[in-house]
């Protein structure tokens, strides 16, 4: 048997189970060894060597449901719902098809009572607003059966979401002095550093999201027009910003020194760990967001990506820079929804503070 056919993911876990096993311990000790295996497979392929694929590609696979095949192709062509969006869609309606299951209950014979234990096992797992999410998503998966005619009753005027007021909890904001000693937090000695540095430039500069710096591409960057294309992911709305010289500046010193070389992506931030793949969450940029904080000993009730989002806003409210052109840099489609960011404006909120009685 050849080593070099057998180094694979399926491979290298065979390996460690087998491993494992011999030794009578948890498989958790053996967990790096995939890593390992993984580096020797692409030497034998830096010296001209042919080695299998360390893990297939896969190919985004429509829902295995067919009524949610049918729901996701009306999502898109009737209502025209970005790729993004109808994925965070499906996403609940396969958490109300699990909890059906377990209720031996079946997606076409649903009632309003199981959506209402639905709804509720809900709000003790997750927060208030992303049960509202999927309130919505099930009321409109209700209403598109009974359009469709699969449904005889429609029930979606009964499914009841959790009561939000508008800007009922405030922003999430930093003081500016805490993003910039967050940002000289970053070691930039490593490659991990120059990533994450660049990382947070955008998303302090620009206002940027995490899904919208994750699917950066190389494509996006013209260096010589010095502009950076960026995509929004619910809308699909895409726009041009000036590439500011620190902000470009860290962005070649990250693709030149830390980006490993033989990453096959084009996505400009990848993992730096094997296989080097692009971020799959853009939860991911907002533990990186947390660790530096960290480090900078900040200490803040929430820490991700949005709080930089949400403390660039408010600082460009306080600069005076025109409401519209903020919310188009924002992405909203309203102009109305800045006056959530004016409740963190704090400089421009003393300005128009009556004074206190005597």
């Amino acid at each position: 048997m050849i080593e070099r056919e057998q180094l694979t993911l399926e491979g290298a876990d065979l390996f460690i189970d087998w491993y494992a096993l011999r030794l009578s311990r948890s498989l958790s000790s053996y967990q790096h060894y995939r890593s390992a295996l993984q580096s020797l497979a692409r030497v034998y392929q830096r010296m001209g060597f042919t080695v299998p694929d360390w893990q297939p590609q896969n190919p985004s696979q429509p829902p295995s449901v067919p009524i949610l095949h049918k729901y996701s192709s009306y999502l898109s062509q009737n209502l025209g719902l970005s790729n993004f969006t109808i994925g965070n869609k499906l996403n609940h309606l396969s958490k109300f098809i699990e909890y059906l299951a377990g209720a031996g209950r079946e997606l076409n014979s649903f009632e309003l009572n199981d959506v209402d234990g639905f709804i509720l096992d809900c709000a003790t797992r997750y927060s208030r607003s992303y049960v509202k999410c999927i309130a919505c998503t099930v009321r409109c998966f209700s209403r598109f059966l009974h359009w469709s005619g699969r449904s005889q009753s429609d029930i979606s005027e009964s499914i009841i979401a959790p009561v939000q007021l508008p800007f009922e909890r405030p922003r999430r904001a930093l003081p500016w002095n805490d993003v910039q000693r967050l940002i000289k937090a970053v070691d930039r000695s490593t490659p991990v550093g120059l990533r994450d540095h660049a990382i947070l430039l955008l998303l302090s500069v620009y206002g940027l999201g995490g899904a919208e710096i994750s699917r950066l591409q190389f494509q996006d960057i013209d260096w010589n027009a010095n502009t950076l294309a960026v995509c929004r992911p619910k809308t699909g709305v895409s726009f041009t910003l000036p590439l500011l010289p620190p902000v470009s500046e860290a962005l070649a010193r990250y693709l030149r020194y830390g980006r490993p070389l033989e990453t096959t992506t084009r996505h400009i931030f990848v993992q730096m760990q094997l296989p080097f793949k692009p971020f799959v969450r853009a939860s991911a940029i907002g533990h990186i967001v947390a660790k530096h904080a960290k480090k900078a000993e900040i200490n803040a009730p929430s820490l991700g990506s949005h709080v930089l989002r949400h403390t660039h806003a408010g600082r460009q409210i306080d600069l005076g820079t025109p409401s519209k052109v903020i919310s188009e840099l924002l992405g909203h489609s309203h102009p109305e929804s800045l006056s959530a960011y004016l409740r963190i404006a704090t400089d421009s909120l003393r300005e128009i503070a009556l004074p206190v009685p005597a």
